[in-house]
């Protein structure tokens, strides 16, 4: 398989499963390294297609014009992240992504795609299992969340939610 051909693969895998696919998994299927995938992703990337790297692998998500998405300022603790992603999720959001605003660098995002519990237990127990820090310790625990959801009144509960718990920031 040349390396255009390579390329179509991959695009149709990420497009046609809606799922997460990891570098080294592809690399490995594909009789190739990382860093050629890696390549490869870049330059899909560089054509136009929207791959995102989430914490679990590569993904190309579902643009759904059905979506609703609100990007929601919080601000808490390290020990309350389970919890705020818990508030978001359970009423069927998903979490895209973690923005925090640095004095050096700018805008830092992370793509999360947080959509179950199983996936915030994921997420919180590789901060357990390493030195890792979350974004928001950047900023003191003020951060952003795109959060999606299939209509107007999950994102509301959502907030209400987050408000209650002493998450939300607002005026």
């Amino acid at each position: 398989m040349n390396s255009k051909e390579r390329r179509e693969f991959i695009k149709n895998l990420l497009t046609e499963n809606n799922i997460t696919y990891k570098g080294q998994l592809l690399a490995e299927q594909l009789g190739v390294t990382r860093q050629v995938i890696v390549k490869d992703i870049a330059i899909i990337r560089a054509e136009g297609i929207n791959i995102i790297a989430t914490p679990e692998g590569y993904l190309i998500p579902n643009e759904e014009s059905n979506y609703v998405r609100r990007v929601i300022a919080v601000s808490h603790r390290r020990e309350d992240i389970y919890n705020e992603l818990e508030c978001i999720v359970k009423f069927g959001g998903i979490v895209e992504d973690v923005t925090v605003e640095h004095s050096l660098y700018g805008e830092i995002r992370a793509m999360l795609m947080i959509k179950t519990i199983m996936d915030i237990e994921e997420f919180t127990k590789k901060f357990k299992e390493s030195s890792a820090e979350p974004l928001s310790s950047l900023t003191k625990g003020i951060h952003l969340h795109t959060v999606r959801a299939d209509n107007e009144q999950i994102i509301e509960c959502i907030i209400k939610e987050l408000k209650d718990k002493n998450y939300l920031i607002s005026d």
